[in-house]
């Protein structure tokens, strides 16, 4: 019999271990994703393809919780609040480390916390606006407040405020930030569970394990478990739920709500419908012309009111998402905090859209455009119901199919008259998704170029407002003014659908939209 050297005998008692407590350590999952990212950098972009991956590779001071409604220590170990609110106090952990295993430093974090206020780059910078100066000192970082912010810490849990390597991103090739981000982003370097490895664009993406991640496993051991994670890029569903039922990929997103049914009843996958904070709508151009300098009927509150009371909600949550959804009431999700439930949104009232269109002057109807994802059998579903449903008052809607990364640019650019949309919160607060959507700023309100003065003032106000009921009220009233105006079409709310193989343990998908692989382990 051979005697085990001690190596061998370690390695033995830690694969034990975790079998004992059901893990499995090492293997290669692969996820089917819709769509490919597009740019890793965590301050420069705006979509959920990205951030979904950035979090991932990049860490931040504090973290969400599981449930995704409150925060806890991430690089940070601790935090504190001053008694005025006007300063916050981090302390970082010891001895984390960078994917490369440079030191993660309290000059890093402040250089990066500076990057990501700068009120030029990217359309995040509001979150921490409150910010008016970040001082570093050995394992200390002091962040002093130009005013009390309730939202702060949960913005330090969010992508945007990612750390990131202060020499290797300015060793990146460019002369200013946005060219030394591009160039940095594609080799990533973050202090994440897992490091970019491979990325062949439109096709997959692979990401190794980082061997420096700080947080322990159930077997005491540095996560993650998995070895490397790959993405394969399928944009069609149907296909990517094939690949899924063959045994190809061991997870897929975006499964359609109406194939949902069919897989909670496959005894090899584990249909997931994960609680969320999505809500789905179409974001509509609001300008008085369009990107070609053509006249856009949407300009005329009356008219984007209109489509809104076209809308029979009911039908559509039982046609789109099978009965899981439930009718938008505001722009923000019911799992919002500060949602007012007292909000009604629109119900379904033809006479009254077609009232409001003749009263706009189209009493003929009007013609309009929408963007659709290629391959998306909901956004497919949902197009062609609202083309019956608007065809009833006059309105003709055209669907026109791009591929995401298209869809994504154009929509960047305000090319677009309609697109079908999806929102997700990414902090446990809603000043997020006020500012994105309701708040010209960076990103002219969600692209829709919609302005409300009124709004803009209660934002204002509810950034500083660090009491809970007074703050509650004024986002009331902001949630009021926006439906009045219906810069969007308000539709439903779904949850996140997600399936795996059996032999996937420990993937979770928070309600901020986060897909979590530090702790996905295969079983053998």
């Amino acid at each position: 019999m051979k005697r085990m050297t001690r190596a061998a005998l370690a390695l033995a008692a830690t694969l034990s271990l975790g079998q004992a407590l059901g893990v499995t350590r090492g293997g290669q999952m692969v996820f089917g994703r819709a769509a490919d990212s597009l740019f890793l950098d965590p301050v420069l972009n705006d979509a959920n393809l990205d951030i979904w991956i950035l979090t991932n590779l990049y860490d931040t001071l504090l973290q969400p919780t599981a449930d995704g409604k409150q925060v806890q220590p991430g690089l940070a170990s601790s935090y504190a609040v001053s008694k005025d609110g006007k300063t916050l106090t981090l302390k970082l952990r010891p001895g984390i480390k960078f994917a490369d295993g440079s030191p993660v430093t309290s000059a890093d974090v402040k250089w990066s916390l500076d990057r990501a206020r700068n009120p030029d780059n990217g359309a995040w910078n509001g979150l921490i606006g409150s910010i008016a100066s970040v001082a570093a000192s050995g394992n200390t970082v002091t962040l002093t407040l130009k005013r009390p912010d309730p939202s702060l810490p949960s913005a330090l849990a969010t992508f945007n405020t990612g750390i990131m390597p202060q020499k290797l991103f300015n060793a990146a090739a460019g002369s200013t930030d946005a060219d030394k981000a591009k160039a940095f982003a594609e080799k990533p370097i973050g202090s994440g569970p897992f490091v970019l490895s491979e990325w062949k664009r439109g096709s997959y993406m692979v990401l190794k394990r980082n061997p420096y991640y700080w947080k322990m496993g159930e077997d005491k051991k540095a996560l993650p478990y998995l070895d490397t994670l790959r993405f394969e890029i399928i944009p069609d569903d149907s296909t990517r739920i094939l690949k899924l039922q063959a045994g190809e990929i061991q997870g897929a997103e975006f499964i359609p709500l109406s194939r949902v049914a069919e897989l909670k009843a496959d005894a090899k996958i584990n249909m997931v419908l994960f609680p969320s904070t999505k809500v789905n709508d179409i974001i509509m151009n609001n300008r008085p012309k369009l990107k070609d300098g053509t006249a856009n009927p949407l300009s005329d509150v009356r008219v984007r009111q209109a489509l809104n009371y076209a809308v029979n909600r009911d039908a559509l949550i039982q046609l789109v998402t099978f009965g899981t959804g439930k009718p938008m009431k505001s722009f923000m999700s019911s799992g919002t905090p500060l949602f007012d439930p007292t909000q009604k949104g629109y119900s379904y009232d033809p006479e009254k859209a077609k009232s409001l269109l003749k009263a706009a002057g189209f009493e003929s109807g009007i013609d309009v455009t929408s963007m659709a994802t290629s391959g998306s059998a909901d956004d497919q579903a949902l197009l062609t119901a609202l083309q019956q449903m608007w065809g009833a008052v006059g309105v003709r809607l055209k669907i026109e199919q791009l591929d995401a990364a298209t869809k994504t640019a154009r929509y960047r650019e305000n090319d677009f008259q309609m697109r079908t949309g999806a929102w997700t919160d990414d902090i446990a607060d809603p000043s997020e998704i006020t500012g994105y959507y309701a708040v010209a700023g960076e990103t002219e309100a969600a692209h829709t170029g919609f302005s409300d003065p009124a709004i803009e003032k209660l934002f204002v106000q509810s950034q500083q407002e660090t009491d809970k009921a007074k703050r509650a009220a004024l986002y009331k009233q902001i949630q009021t003014l926006y439906t009045a105006a219906a810069p969007t079409i308000y539709l439903f709310e779904t949850p996140y659908a997600v399936a795996l193989l059996k032999s996937v343990k420990g993937f979770n998908q928070i309600p901020l939209g986060n897909n979590i692989f530090e702790r996905t382990s295969l079983e053998k």
